[in-house]
């Protein structure tokens, strides 16, 4: 048996094995020789240095590691305590889900655990539009579902105790009709706008940088290759544009799906990926700058709203998949046990698929609601995920197509309950 660290090479002798060891990623493997199919073999990752007995045990380690050998400097087990502190030890601190109970109120205060900066209602159990408003804004909705301008709702409060207020509304807009089952999705960003004058337009910003989330409105110039600044340390891999004064589609730049900009998906539809240079002038975002096209509906002389995403270690992700028609579904990783995960196809028509673990508490989680669509909670569709320590997994071969259909692509955005590091099993 020969061994080595990879920082300085293999014990045995000559540059080749150096080259070979030295910064590479190693694997622990096993082989069988020729004539002989079974494979017996114990392996130590710092759990037990007798190797279930069959070695005298030698206690090498610290913090209650249990190697043979003493390992070298700096290295440690292999288990999640080893890992590195996630920059965002409480995830719930930037974005929480909460359920409530509409008391039919002008005005019903709702504890959301933070002072959000975005929130996002949906009534579960009747047809009823998405309410979607913002610090940026003020008490001002847009609705996911539809392609309507933004509209006042005067009693809704960001009270920054909190608490939000909900107001009550005699139709499908209401927020809080009595007996009625809702769910809110809260992002915090960065309180009070500010000016932004990082681009060609000055843009009026709400940034939470260390969760990778802002939200911003312009007013563009209808030039195609204006720039407007989105406040973030690094550049947002998911981008949602609507325009505020006039009925027009919700555009969906995501560069986990797409390797340009000339891409784009619509929020209120099922459409699949479109291709267009005139939307984001064939430019991705920047560290700092979202770049626009000359099309009217993402850079009119009117204002817009942009709701901006990238990935953060531990907390959040914006990826893609390929289903494969499974009722053994493929895993995603994320990196923390998922909180909230919408998921689209993208090179076929699809609804945009919401699932969470306040309204599934256990696995499995099942109980859909679509951002495109003004539809009840749905429970019976059958398409199904574990939401599990560092990702999610499907578990049904969903031949409609909407979360797991083989070869089909889809995007997803994730929020974590808890960093792997800290997971627990649900």
């Amino acid at each position: 048996m020969n061994s080595g660290v990879p920082t300085s090479g293999s014990t045995k002798t000559g540059a080749a094995y150096t080259t070979e060891l030295v910064g590479k990623t190693w694997v622990a493997a096993m082989g069988r020789g020729s004539t002989n199919n079974t494979i017996t073999g114990t392996f130590n990752f710092g759990q037990d240095s007798s190797f279930a007995g069959a070695k005298t045990a030698q206690g090498n380690g610290d913090d209650g590691e249990d190697f043979y050998y003493t390992p070298p400097t700096g290295y440690k087990a292999l288990n999640t305590n080893n890992l590195d502190d996630p920059s965002i030890d409480d995830p719930t601190a930037h974005f929480n889900t909460v359920l409530y109970t509409g008391d039919g109120t002008a005005a019903k205060s709702v504890n959301v655990g933070i002072n959000p900066d975005f929130v996002w209602i949906k009534n579960r159990g009747a047809t009823s539009h998405h309410s979607l408003i913002d610090t940026v804004r003020g008490d001002i909705a847009l609705n996911s579902n539809q392609t309507i301008a933004e509209y006042s709702v005067a009693d809704f409060d960001f009270n920054n105790d909190n608490t939000i207020d909900v107001p009550y509304f005699a139709n499908e807009y209401s927020m809080n009709t009595s007996s009625n089952t809702y769910v809110a999705w809260n992002w915090k960003a960065g309180g009070t706008a500010s000016s932004n004058s990082d681009g060609t337009i000055t843009s009026s910003v709400s940034a939470n940088p260390t969760a990778g989330f802002s939200v911003l409105t312009y007013t563009g110039n209808a030039t195609a290759g204006a720039t407007v600044g989105h406040g973030l340390s690094q550049a947002p891999e998911l981008v949602i544009n609507k325009v505020r004064g006039s009925a027009t589609q919700w555009y969906v730049n995501a560069t986990a799906v797409s390797d340009t900009s000339n891409k784009v998906l619509m929020l209120n539809a099922t459409d699949a990926l479109d291709s267009g240079t005139l939307y984001f002038n064939d430019t991705n975002p920047t560290a700092t700058l979202i770049t626009l096209g000359s099309y009217g509906n993402l850079n009119s002389t009117g204002s817009n709203v942009i709701y901006c995403w990238h990935s953060v270690e531990g907390y959040s992700k914006v990826g893609s998949y390929t289903g494969n028609g499974s009722a053994d579904g493929p895993f995603i990783y994320t990196g923390f046990r998922p909180a909230f995960v919408v998921m689209k196809r993208t090179d076929n028509t699809s609804n945009w698929e919401i699932l969470d673990n306040k309204r599934d508490p256990d696995n499995k989680a099942y109980l859909d609601l679509s951002a495109n669509s003004n539809a009840a909670e749905n429970a019976v569709d059958g398409t199904t995920i574990d939401m599990v320590s560092n990702g999610f997994k499907h578990r049904d071969g969903n031949s409609t197509g909407t979360k797991n259909l083989s070869g089909a692509n889809y995007l997803y955005l994730a929020f974590a309950e808890s960093p792997f590091k800290t997971a627990n099993a649900r």
